[in-house]
């Protein structure tokens, strides 16, 4: 079974930036959709941005501006920038890979935000 493998995650101050990344660990035929969620502490998990594999791309309002999605397809690899970090974008990040036969999630990513 193809797994997902992030990588990124840390600690940052308040202002600071990581770059995620996430890859399958063999080959995925026909991806559609990769996606980034995150999951704040004692909160539901939820959508952070995704992009289409004709590249259209979608925000939540919360990081509109700030974090950039992007995917690399000879890679199989979704990328999310993150700028001008805040201590509530601390979280396990998530990603998501679907193709037209599955959907996997990856194993997430602490983001910490702290001074």
């Amino acid at each position: 079974q193809v797994q997902l493998v992030e990588s990124g995650g840390g600690l940052v101050g308040p202002g600071g930036s990581l770059r995620l990344s996430c890859a399958p660990s063999g080959y995925i035929f026909g991806i559609t959709t990769m996606g980034w969620y995150r999951q704040p502490p004692g909160k539901q998990r939820e959508l952070v941005a995704a992009i289409t594999a004709g590249g259209r791309t979608n925000y939540a309002d919360s990081v509109k501006g700030r974090f950039t999605i992007s995917r690399d397809n000879a890679k199989n690899t979704v990328y999310l920038q993150m700028n001008s970090l805040k201590p509530e974008d601390t979280a396990v990040y998530y990603c998501k890979i679907e193709s037209v036969s599955m959907s996997s999630w990856g194993q997430g990513t602490q983001v910490t935000v702290s001074s």
